[in-house]
C-alpha cells in the first residue's frame, strides 16, 4: 500500500527532488509539495483506491506525509498493510 502511495506522490506531488529519497514520515510540504499539488495527490488517491475523503479530512495534516495519508485511508476502511 505504501509503495502505491509513494508512486502517487512521485507522479502528482511535483516535488523538486527524487520522491524515492523521501521516507514515509517526511513532511511532503517541507519537501516542496504545494497545496495545488496536494489536491492532485488527493484526487489520484481517491481514484486509485475508490474512496472519497470527507470534508473533515481535507487538511494539510492529512496529506503531510505518506504515513499520514496511510492513516487517513485506514480510517476510511482501506487496508494499508
Amino acid at each position: 500500500m505504501r509503495e502505491k502511495l509513494r508512486a502517487i506522490v512521485a507522479e502528482y506531488a511535483s516535488l523538486p527532488m527524487n520522491p524515492g529519497e523521501i521516507s514515509d514520515d517526511d513532511d511532503l510540504f517541507q519537501a516542496g509539495m504545494t497545496s495545488h499539488a496536494s489536491l492532485s495527490v488527493m484526487l489520484a488517491i481517491e481514484d486509485k483506491f475508490g474512496v472519497e475523503f470527507p470534508d473533515e479530512m481535507l487538511s494539510r495534516n492529512v496529506f503531510a506525509s505518506v504515513s499520514s495519508i496511510a492513516a487517513a485511508l485506514e480510517t476510511l476502511g482501506v487496508p494499508v498493510a
